[in-house]
């Protein structure tokens, strides 16, 4: 893959200003970030450079593993060097290389951890396997200064509610089916489009006559079920000729209020004091209005990571990488090393956290 490209070179840890390499590639999306810690007295970072580039499917289609993990090798050695540039720093200045090792499609998976397996051995830089869900709510965690809050992971992989409690991020609620990154983009491929699908009926939802349509509505107990609404949605697609935005509208006010309601329920469950959303659909504005109104009505401090980073990235795996190693001070060996496909967010022990 063109490594020599890289003049790496073997340097001694500083425990107390350390900087981490991120490789991202759990899906559509191939990632390198390079994160600093800014010494405080709390451990704050700073995101030195993000590069990425997403594999984008034929229009009407999904992702496809192995075209996607082709894409991630194609790409990586490009994205690798210009996130080091983008920082202004040689590979000698990282001290630690984390990549997500889960959840994810398998191809992609692979892709990530080769290389970041290839530049752990070779230069001798501590190898930390790191979750993708628990990224996504550590980088969060750390753009929003929130301290203790309910959280919601609503991507393409994921849709729980969780908060944390002794040393892991439990589940309080969560989808029985598919989750609602799966339900925008398989509803928006019956339309014509190509994975990630949600700006796009964002978009349509936006230019719609706000003319609700009775869609089905599933919560059991906390979580939700979204199935029956794809397969009802998509069946008016094919009695319709026009009318899609009012679909479009009604399919988020519907999913939408599902979670708003988990989420209310949780809250009280919990106490929580705070709230904060992560995960690529925590961009649409209409999901953030309706659950900033339910933690007003709450009295809740409500939180949304970053636009930017709201999708996947390398910063979320570099970050919690870098939190990992402060605490436990060594990584795996490449022998050790995994990837898992279904790696739970509430199996993984967050030792970093009280």
């Amino acid at each position: 893959m063109m490594l020599s490209k890289l003049f790496l070179h073997q340097v001694e840890v500083d425990y107390n200003n350390m900087i981490s390499l991120g490789i991202e590639s759990t899906a559509h999306t191939f990632g390198c970030s390079v994160v600093e810690e800014k010494p405080s007295n709390n451990i704050i970072g700073k995101v030195l450079s993000d590069k990425r580039d997403v594999y984008r499917p034929r229009d009407g289609s999904g992702i496809h593993p192995r075209e996607a993990s082709r894409h991630h090798t194609e790409k990586s050695v490009d994205i690798l060097m210009h996130s080091l540039e983008e920082a202004k720093i040689s590979i000698k200045d990282v001290d630690i290389i984390a990549y997500s090792a889960g959840p994810g499609l398998g191809p992609c998976l692979r892709v990530g951890a080769v290389i970041a397996r290839t530049l752990s051995t070779f230069y001798r830089k501590p190898l930390i396997p790191v979750n993708h869900a628990l990224g996504h709510i550590e980088l969060g965690l750390m753009l929003t200064r929130a301290s203790d809050p309910l959280v919601l992971l609503v991507s393409g992989g994921h849709t729980m509610i969780l908060a944390f409690s002794n040393n892991k991020w439990r589940v309080f609620g969560e989808t029985l089916d598919i989750t609602i990154g799966q339900l925008l983009d398989q509803f928006g491929r019956s339309l014509g489009f190509a994975s990630p699908c949600g700006d796009k009926i964002e978009y349509l939802a936006n230019g719609s006559s706000e003319k609700y349509m009775r869609l089905p509505y599933v919560v059991k107990g906390n979580d939700v079920s979204f199935s029956g609404l794809l397969t009802y949605a998509k069946k008016l697609v094919l009695s319709k000729k026009d009318g899609f935005p009012e679909i479009c509208y009604s399919i988020q006010e519907t999913a939408f209020a599902m979670l708003t309601e988990t989420v209310e329920r949780a809250m009280s469950f919990t106490g929580k004091k705070e709230m904060m959303i992560v995960g690529g659909v925590a961009a649409n504005k209409r999901l953030a209005q309706m659950l900033k109104i339910a933690c007003k009505i709450q009295n809740r401090k409500f939180f949304i990571c970053p636009l930017h980073f709201a999708g996947d990235n390398g910063a979320q795996i570099a970050w919690t990488g870098l939190l990992y190693y402060k605490t436990v001070k060594k990584g795996i060996s490449v022998e050790e090393s995994f990837i898992d496909q279904s790696w739970r967010i509430d199996t993984v022990e967050v030792c970093w956290r009280d």
